[in-house]
């Protein structure tokens, strides 16, 4: 294969297991967050430092204090050196809390390891560096009643073949 497409593809590939990650994170989705992870891959969370398996079942327990989250991706750099890739991913987080009318928005960056094993590239170790939090107070979206996600397979995003939901007039 031409070098230059291969190392477009890497890219893409890398980028979309970054997605994956934060999919998966945001929709409760075990397997689509884990199939971000190589196995035997380390993570090291804030307080938190372990497998992929292990990492989930310290997270989802604090999920469930949240009625969403979602993780938005913005800077991507990566280097790719053969079957090894060092990347830096810059990122924000809103949480949503259940019990208490408050947003905390924060931004950080995650610092990976990814390995191509198999044709495809997973994370290996990722340091994850937070840089910023704040608290803001929920508003209604735009003043108007919009469908709300959920955090599992029932969301809409999930729905294949996607139908409309339609509008009262």
């Amino acid at each position: 294969m031409d070098p230059e497409l291969r190392n477009l593809l890497d890219r893409q590939q890398i980028l979309d297991c970054i997605h994956r990650y934060t999919r998966g994170v945001d929709r409760l989705d075990v397997e689509l967050t884990l199939s971000a992870y190589h196995d035997d891959a380390v993570d090291s969370h804030g307080p938190f430092c372990g497998s992929p398996r292990e990492f989930v079942e310290w997270l989802w327990p604090r999920q469930a204090t949240r009625s969403s989250s979602q993780h938005f991706v913005t800077n991507h750099s990566v280097e790719i050196d053969g079957d090894t890739a060092h990347g830096e991913t810059y990122w924000l987080v809103a949480l949503r809390h259940k019990d208490v009318d408050e947003i905390t928005f924060g931004g950080g960056r995650y610092v990976d390891r990814f390995e191509r094993r198999a044709g495809e590239w997973r994370i290996a170790v990722r340091n994850v560096v937070a840089e910023w939090s704040s608290s803001l107070t929920p508003t209604p979206l735009l003043g108007e009643p919009y469908p709300y996600g959920v955090r599992d397979r029932l969301d809409l995003s999930y729905q294949r073949p996607l139908e409309p939901l339609g509008a009262s007039t």
